[in-house]
């Protein structure tokens, strides 16, 4: 199995203030976030379930019309095909990772 060491995997913007780093496996992805402060990623959707947990900061997410604050150890599920967005209260990092792998991804790493 590979080892991987987080400041060898380039990084790359998600959304402006979203700086990600990818891991991809056969049957996942993971994607260490680190947020700027007020910074806010736009609605949206994919057929992937998304578990958003915060290591540091507070994040505002919202998700399939529900707002939830996340904070240090908290995580939050999304069902497929849910319609989300959030914003950085402060600024954050958060490891988000998606079943099954998000192919799309795999081109950006």
């Amino acid at each position: 199995m590979p080892l991987y060491t987080f400041d060898a995997i380039p990084t790359w913007e998600l959304f402006p203030g979203f700086d990600a780093r990818l891991i991809h496996t056969p049957r996942l992805t993971q994607s260490y976030v680190t947020i700027t402060a007020g910074a806010a990623f736009p609605e949206h959707r994919h057929p992937h379930e998304q578990t958003v947990t915060v290591l540091d900061g507070e994040l505002e997410l919202v998700a399939g019309g529900e707002t939830v604050l996340l904070t240090p150890g908290t995580m939050y599920v999304i069902p497929p095909d849910v319609p989300h967005s959030g914003r950085a209260l402060t600024p954050c990092r958060v490891l988000d990772t998606f079943v099954p792998g998000r192919d799309d991804l795999k081109s950006r790493d």
